[in-house]
């Protein structure tokens, strides 16, 4: 079973469609596209019933944690999905994942029927699902292009478009679709750093007037539809 595991910055940036162009032409300078291009992440997060952990990480705390389930285009049985933990403490990310086919994720998430291959990860993701007794909670997709660096390959910045939500079929088999959790027109940019940012990318940053901004997808989906729909069904949270 492969594993990964990612220890970052990771900065966050709601962008025009002119401030994109106009930063595509400094980045093209000193970055270069990965080779997937342009594909579809596809995501469900798991959460309590009542998005304790969405909840807490909208608090701003310390540390915070997600569990989500993802893949890399619309999955079949057999095809390779990533079960991932999610942690941010003092500002770093850590990002734990074990690999696996979507059927193995299924029936271990489902009916607790452990992949063929273990590891350290998939303990750590048992502690996190049965403490919180995690259920799929939002499914969220959304179209990426990703560029490293060219001197440092580690750092990374990813764009993210047609980034859509739901709360029901939380199935990645379902493929995607939903209600838009970004603001129409706008693309969310991500920067991944094991340290500082360049110099040159933040003079960059400065001379467009691209500032960092605190975003979440999954928290954005849960304020702009779940929060609504509990404030008008009177206080019970729907899922």
């Amino acid at each position: 079973m492969a594993q990964e595991i990612f220890k970052r910055y990771e900065k966050k940036y709601s962008l025009t469609q002119d401030q994109y162009h106009q930063l595509m032409g400094y980045l093209n300078q000193s970055m270069t596209m990965d080779h997937y291009g342009k594909h579809k992440i596809c995501n469900v997060y798991y959460d309590t019933l009542d998005y304790e952990l969405i909840r807490t990480s909208l608090e701003k705390p310390e540390y915070k944690e997600k569990v989500r389930l993802r893949s890399y285009g619309v999955p079949s049985g057999e095809d390779t999905v990533f079960l991932e933990l999610k942690k941010k403490f003092d500002g770093v990310v850590y990002k734990r994942r074990a690999a696996m086919t979507l059927g193995e994720a299924n029936a271990y998430l489902g009916q607790q029927i452990r992949p063929k291959q273990d590891g350290q990860i998939l303990h750590e993701l048992d502690y996190a699902i049965r403490r919180y007794d995690l259920k799929p909670a939002v499914y969220l997709s959304y179209d990426r292009i990703a560029y490293y660096g060219n001197e440092d390959p580690e750092l990374r910045v990813t764009f993210d478009t047609n980034i859509v939500g739901r709360s029901f079929a939380l199935d990645l088999e379902q493929g995607s679709f939903g209600v838009n959790v970004l603001g129409q027109g706008r693309i969310l940019m991500e920067v991944k750093i094991p340290g500082a940012m360049p110099v040159w990318m933040s003079r960059v940053f400065s001379n467009l007037d691209i500032f960092p901004i605190t975003f979440s997808k999954y928290g954005a989906y849960y304020k702009r539809y779940i929060l609504k729909q509990n404030e008008e069904t009177g206080g019970r949270i729907c899922a």
